[in-house]
């Protein structure tokens, strides 16, 4: 087999492994090393490409963002932050219709501006919002779509894990991908709540099982200005901590992480809502997600190496520049690929394995690799919320564990806000401007 052959072959490979249930890292680690072996007719080649690959992946101190800002989104997590920024949108925006719909959407932006992740998003609202919806008569289909639809705001609105990862694969600015992700994520936002506000006028059947919108405004807890001042406090805090340190250059992003971090377990502490329990729950789950994205890391990177060494990326560029596409082509191309991946991989993987296949491609036309970064991270956030894989749909169901919401519920739901992110795109894409206004 030739090189491109080899390489061509890997890909239908990993998409069958992972479609049968193999960990992801394992299905990329396990098709390089026989890649490389195929290639190279040496075994101690892949070998050596391993110890290589995780040496120089994850001995960047780059890195140590990774458990820092997933420690500090755990720690707010636990300190029920999510439900203060809850109750607190639910009571500004309760007299609009939908308002607990706009009020969802509103409290993820925020809580994925002192999280960045999506995961932690849908696990955090399916808790709080949706038995709130429920109860004041919300289609369950609803409910489910909007905190869906919503929870992939964490891997856009900085301080998003996806982006530091992006800006590290590219050698991108991590403050500049910050300040890109600002104006599409609160665009997304604002796009959101004004399609719930047009569903629930227009089509109040799609989002309420029957009028109750006068008995929701009377249930609503009324707030005084000193309990919504000691709610919204802590993520003040913390945004200023996070984003003002790093927009004014005070702190690198490692740094912002770690002053992040400390701040969220000192509100945590100060809200007396974190036992020792929960710390420990809090350590270890910080050491498993920093553990599973560092080793998919590595089998990526290691999957890039084998790509680069059958010659399948520069094959690929050169056979899309005979074909004489134009860039609006290329980019649709891009696009429909990382929608389609995004059904069946995580964001993380995405990048990893696509980027890195384009941009060859795309750097001649004068792209700014920050504004392609938002793309790609939009991009592959439509995925989460479409069938057969939608992670998000996934997080949102098991996390819910109602037996009178079943998954095709949830991607029903999440149907509408997917088109809806699929429009931003667009809009992104004709006008970069939009990302690239203050970077």
């Amino acid at each position: 087999m030739t090189g491109v052959e080899v390489g061509l072959v890997s890909v239908g490979l990993i998409l069958v492994l992972i479609y049968t249930g193999l960990y992801i890292p394992v299905a990329l680690g396990l098709v390089s090393f026989i890649g490389v072996w195929l290639l190279r007719g040496d075994i101690e080649v892949p070998i050596y490409l391993l110890s290589l690959a995780a040496a120089d992946t994850i001995a960047e101190p780059t890195f140590a963002v990774v458990p820092l800002f997933a420690l500090m989104g755990l720690l707010i997590s636990e300190a029920g932050v999510g439900r203060d920024i809850y109750d607190v949108s639910n009571y500004l925006f309760r007299r609009l219709k939908g308002g607990l719909g706009i009020a969802t959407v509103v409290a993820n932006a925020i809580f994925a501006s002192i999280t960045g992740s999506s995961i932690a998003s849908a696990s955090v609202f399916t808790k709080v919002s949706i038995p709130e919806m429920k109860r004041f008569g919300y289609n369950p289909r609803f409910t489910v779509g909007v905190v869906a639809g919503s929870s992939v705001l964490g891997m856009l609105i900085p301080p998003s894990v996806m982006l530091i990862l992006y800006a590290i694969i590219t050698e991108q600015s991590v403050g500049h991908m910050f300040i890109a992700g600002i104006i599409p994520g609160i665009l997304l936002s604002i796009a959101f709540g004004v399609a719930i506000l047009v569903m629930a006028t227009f089509l109040p059947r799609l989002v309420m099982k029957e009028s109750t919108d006068q008995v929701e405004q009377e249930k609503q807890p009324s707030l005084t200005g000193l309990q919504l001042l000691r709610m919204v406090f802590p993520i003040l805090l913390l945004v200023g901590i996070v984003l003002g340190g790093i927009y004014t250059g005070w702190f690198t992003a490692t740094e912002a992480g770690a002053a992040g971090a400390v701040g969220a377990l000192i509100v945590a502490v100060f809200k007396k809502r974190l036992t020792t329990k929960g710390l420990w729950k809090v350590l270890t789950e910080t050491g498993h997600i920093t553990a599973s994205i560092l080793l998919l890391l590595i089998a990526a990177s290691m999957y890039s190496r084998m790509l680069g060494i059958a010659g399948l990326p520069t094959t690929f560029s050169e056979w899309i520049q005979s074909q004489e596409l134009g860039f609006a082509t290329i980019m649709l191309i891009y696009v429909i690929l990382l929608v389609l991946m995004g059904t069946i991989l995580d964001t993380v993987s995405i990048i990893l394995i696509i980027v890195p296949l384009f941009l060859p491609i795309l750097e001649p036309m004068d792209i700014h690799l920050v504004w392609f970064g938002i793309v790609t991270v939009i991009g592959a956030e439509i995925g989460l919320l479409t069938p057969p894989l939608g992670v998000s749909c996934f997080v949102i169901h098991s996390s819910l564990n109602d037996p009178d919401i079943s998954l095709s519920d949830v991607f029903i739901g999440a149907f509408p806000f997917a088109l809806i992110m699929l429009a931003i795109l667009i809009l992104i894409i004709v006008f970069p401007s939009l990302s690239l206004v203050f970077v």
